[in-house]
């Protein structure tokens, strides 16, 4: 059978026609000024525009000729983007971001966000602005900026991230906005001793809400950031352990434990004595299982079997127990056997777990995650977050 290579040709230029149209298109894109497309349909939300010869940019756009021509149907781009990236100023860019809000065009929204970011670029002051238009802006408006601005390299210039802590120190604000403004310090590569002070004392004051949760994932994950960069770790877990023991907030303290689980950092000897007390003591269950998940990456093994040992008579929870086997086992290997058939003699619930591991590690595997792997569930627990499941 002979080829047809000019019909393949063709359906190619069509096939990349509609994918850069594709990559056009927004939802609240209009084909022309009046907001409709070639068929007649309306094309989505739009942002207002101010008559049939204005864009929705408010910029001159060309009156549509009488004469009949060749339309291809593809979707079209937002009137006036054109002229507006070609003199993007922050003022522009801020009152488009309220125009697009108020149209409901969240494509455009994005788009624009990315703008501010790049229009910020390195510059401490524009960074300020976008902080200034976010405190005196109402929702979603603050989230926009200091979304952008967590993109932007101003961000981690002095003065932008001192304004930006101060922001989410302010106990008048609502908490939503000192969210956000602890999450735009997220980027920063790392912390001095007096930000991770005061982070701290966001993370443990109670009425803080949301801004205290944020304040606690911000100080792990730039933990992981620095921990990347020049492998400095322990003096954000202090902070973060100190948080997961003292926290009133559930939630917190367990968000303060888990962090560590994005960067698997070894966890020095001195930890494990606060994380077996957290095993042994804290009222929730959640926390007691991430305090033995966090005990099972320990330069010392030896010691963290023993603090599962310590803690597990006194624990009544199943679930619990179980993770305390699970993850005495991710810690020694096969050292752990004899722990976790002791394990199993106190709680018959857990022997053929005992078993299982037994049967894997006598076949030589080493490695958890392939032990892990060839693991069977017996017990309708939840796996936290991070955890090997």
């Amino acid at each position: 059978m002979t080829s047809r290579p000019s019909f393949k040709v063709a359906l190619a230029g069509l096939v990349l026609l509609v994918a850069v149209g594709v990559v056009w298109w927004r939802g609240a894109a209009r084909s022309d000024v009046t907001g409709h497309s070639p068929s007649g349909s309306t094309s989505g939300p739009s942002l207002p525009v101010s008559g049939p010869a204005t864009s929705a940019f408010g910029t001159s756009a060309p009156a549509a000729s009488k004469a009949p021509r060749e339309q291809i149907p593809m979707p079209g781009c937002w009137d006036g983007l054109a002229a507006l990236d070609q003199a993007a100023t922050l003022e522009s860019l801020h009152a488009a971001v309220s125009a697009a809000i108020q149209a409901r065009d969240t494509a455009l929204v994005a788009y624009l966000q990315e703008r501010l970011t790049e229009l910020v670029g390195e510059d401490p002051d524009k960074g300020l602005q976008l902080v200034s238009w976010a405190m005196k802006a109402a929702p979603p408006e603050p989230a926009i900026y200091l979304e952008a601005l967590k993109a932007a390299p101003a961000v981690r210039h002095p003065r932008v991230s001192e304004k930006l802590l101060s922001v989410a120190e302010d106990t008048s604000l609502a908490a939503p906005d000192r969210a956000s403004a602890l999450d735009a310090l997220e980027t920063q590569h790392r912390f001095t001793p007096g930000t991770r002070d005061r982070l701290k004392a966001i993370a443990l004051d109670d009425s803080a809400d949301a801004a205290a949760w944020m304040a606690t994932r911000t100080l792990g994950r730039v933990m992981k950031e620095d921990y990347q960069r020049t492998g400095t770790y322990a003096p954000y877990w202090k902070d973060l352990l100190d948080i997961g023991t003292t926290s009133e907030d559930m939630a917190v303290r367990l968000l303060a434990l888990e962090m560590p689980s994005y960067s698997d950092p070894l966890l020095d000897s001195g930890s494990i004595d606060t994380l077996a007390k957290v095993m042994r003591t804290d009222k929730e269950r959640d926390v007691r299982e991430m305090a033995a998940f966090r005990l099972a990456v320990t330069e010392d093994p030896q010691k963290a079997l023993s603090a599962f040992r310590a803690a597990f008579d006194g624990e009544q929870d199943l679930c619990v127990r179980w993770a305390f086997l699970r993850f005495a086992v991710r810690a020694a290997g096969a050292d752990a056997l004899p722990l976790v058939e002791e394990f199993a003699r106190k709680d018959p619930r857990l022997r053929q777990d005992y078993l299982d591991f037994k049967a894997l590690y006598a076949t030589g595997t080493t490695d958890f995650a392939r032990i892990w792997l060839g693991k069977k569930e017996h017990h309708d627990c939840v796996v936290e977050e991070g955890a090997p499941h």
